[in-house]
């Protein structure tokens, strides 16, 4: 049955992206008609771009090489580049249609056949100079710093915890943009690092060939490095992933929950997704909860922002999520927030603070546009 259903959703994704880019193909088909050159390159890139992504990750399943990296690559700009292409061509159809309406648009956007050729051209460069700067914007992780007071008693002062989601391990997010993510990490003195799922991206191969868990070894923390599991963990098949981050020094917390500086909880919760790749349920908090003394303070790591009040009921007093990666392409984040109560940023609900990161890394296309990747630096202050 959930083979059936992977298929059945597979299958609606290809359909979607099949008619967006077909929709963009035959807008951008009549701008090139009067240009044999431009039409021939047109005929031939598109495709392409097209099938670059699904088949670089096809390729990468049986020949992982610099031929799967270049096709994945491309085909991942080629996301970012497709969406904004759709978005500039409905925009135009709307247009076309209020021209119906309105003599005053009708003037603008009835274009000669030599124009509308010009007005795609530039439609392009605007797109892709978009789409490069959101790439570069995805290659610098900013470092987002809160400080929170919590008052239980505990073994310290305070403590500094620095969080990180959504890293997305692979051929996309490498060994050179990996290491400069840790080297943010180390630069803050963290006395302890939290990794809010989805370290690794579906693909344990690229991970593996580049010896990323040798860099992620290098992660200095005080009290240790601790992860969760995300939904890429599970896609990608969730023992091998965790047993890998092990063999590394992360402690991957599945349904559990370990005490730090003993006077500190630590709660780590699976991934929603542990239902639909093994038909299980994940432990209630209510019960990971019964042996812990709220007296003193408890952190929850959980990767996907669901049911936060949940958190509020059981005593927590700081619970860190990821996944939404705030969109990650604008306009997408006006989706993830109407999914999400947040889908980006600090959150308090009685005593218990929140906080939702954009992640580190991208998924997809590497590119970030009305967000941006985060490292988070808290200073926790308790008191009595």
């Amino acid at each position: 049955m959930r083979t059936f259903n992977f298929i059945i959703f597979f299958s609606i994704v290809l359909l979607i992206y099949a008619l967006i880019n077909y929709y963009i193909f035959i807008r951008g088909r009549s701008c090139f008609m009067n240009s044999p050159t431009l039409k021939m390159i047109y005929y031939i890139l598109f495709p392409i771009l097209v099938l670059s992504y699904p088949l670089g990750r096809m390729v990468e399943k049986i020949w992982l090489s610099a031929v799967s990296d270049i096709f994945i690559w491309m085909g991942a700009l080629w996301l970012a580049i497709m969406l904004y292409l759709f978005l500039a061509c409905l925009v135009f159809d709307l247009l076309r249609g209020f021209s119906l309406i309105f003599p005053l648009v009708r003037k603008i956007v009835n274009f000669s056949s030599d124009h509308s050729t010009i007005v795609c051209l530039a439609t392009i460069a605007i797109v892709l100079m978009t789409v490069g700067w959101g790439l570069i914007n995805a290659l610098i992780p900013r470092v987002q710093s809160l400080e929170l007071v919590i008052p239980k008693t505990t073994a310290i002062q305070k403590m500094k915890v620095v969080a990180v989601s959504d890293i997305h391990l692979g051929t996309i997010v490498g060994k050179q943009r990996f290491c400069q993510i840790i080297s943010k990490i180390n630069s803050l003195s963290p006395d302890l690092v939290l990794l809010a799922g989805d370290v690794v991206d579906e693909d344990l191969a690229p991970v593996i060939k580049q010896d990323l868990g040798s860099a992620l070894s290098t992660i200095q923390s005080k009290y240790g490095v601790f992860a969760v599991t995300g939904n890429h963990e599970y896609i990608g098949g969730v023992d091998a992933a965790t047993d890998y981050l092990q063999n590394y020094g992360v402690s991957v917390l599945r349904d559990s929950v370990v005490k730090i500086v003993d006077s500190i909880y630590l709660i780590g919760r699976e991934d929603r997704s542990i239902r639909r790749f093994s038909g299980k349920a994940r432990t209630s908090l209510d019960s990971l909860m019964q042996g812990v003394d709220r007296n003193y303070p408890c952190f929850l790591l959980d990767h996907q922002p669901f049911e936060l009040s949940e958190a509020a009921r059981n005593g927590i007093d700081l619970q860190i999520c990821g996944h939404t990666h705030h969109g990650q392409l604008w306009p997408l984040n006006l989706i993830t927030r109407m999914v999400y109560e947040k889908s980006w940023g600090y959150l308090k609900r009685g005593d218990t603070h929140y906080y939702i990161s954009s992640g580190a890394g991208t998924w997809g296309p590497p590119v970030r546009i009305g967000n941006y990747p985060e490292i988070v630096e808290i200073v926790v202050h308790f008191l009595e």
